[in-house]
């Protein structure tokens, strides 16, 4: 009996956030209204608040499902890419919903559904990538530097969705794993005085 009763509240928080979807295409989220959103799902307007507490909170539980949930399925250090990559996708998929969003709720809102995912990918990916190429990264380097890439990765994702800046989810995401290698590689001859493959820089190393 409570699986049928999570299933079907599950079920109506997809048919609410699908009406709401339909309705952030089109105009800002705070001029959308209850009434009009439950009229565009067929539900009552009092249901609404059966699942949510309001629009935002309706807006979050959508991103967290849809979005969030795709860095969540790539959690391992070997799948960060795709992760990644379907998270730009999605976004592609949904821009208008996504801008609405952004311009609705703020750029600090919109940030926040997904940092925590992304923390815990980019730290495993950086440290991944650190042991390939035998750089060791002390603690407070490896945090610094991890929230660097969650800062610069969230400001690329909003300037991209505003337009700001161009390229395929494929581009963008080739160049995030190249700017993390990039770096570990001149760490590597910065603490070594030797290139990842072994040689030596001119006037360093022995």
């Amino acid at each position: 009996m409570r699986k049928r009763t999570y299933e079907a509240s599950y079920a109506a928080k997809r048919e609410i956030c699908a009406a709401l979807k339909k309705l952030m295409a089109q105009k800002p989220l705070g001029k959308i209204t209850i009434t009009e959103l439950m009229k565009n799902s067929g539900m009552a307007r009092q249901h609404f608040y059966y699942h949510f507490e309001d629009l935002y909170d309706a807006v979050r539980w959508m991103f967290d499902e849809e979005a969030v949930a795709l860095l969540r399925r790539h959690g391992g250090v070997m799948l960060w890419r795709d992760g990644l990559l379907q998270l730009f996708e999605y976004l592609q998929e949904n821009r208008a919903v996504c801008l609405c969003a952004l311009r609705s709720m703020g750029r600090d809102h919109l940030r926040r559904f997904f940092e925590t995912d992304i923390q815990t990918m980019i730290q495993n990916t950086i440290q991944m990538i650190a042991s390939e190429l035998c750089c060791p990264m002390e603690e407070w380097e490896l945090g610094v530097l991890t929230q660097f890439y969650i800062g610069a990765l969230s400001s690329m994702m909003e300037d991209w969705l505003l337009g700001k800046i161009e390229g395929t989810p494929q581009q963008l995401i080739d160049f995030v794993d190249r700017m993390l290698r990039d770096y570990i590689r001149g760490a590597a001859i910065r603490l070594t005085g030797r290139l990842p493959d072994g040689g030596t820089l001119p006037g360093l190393g022995e």
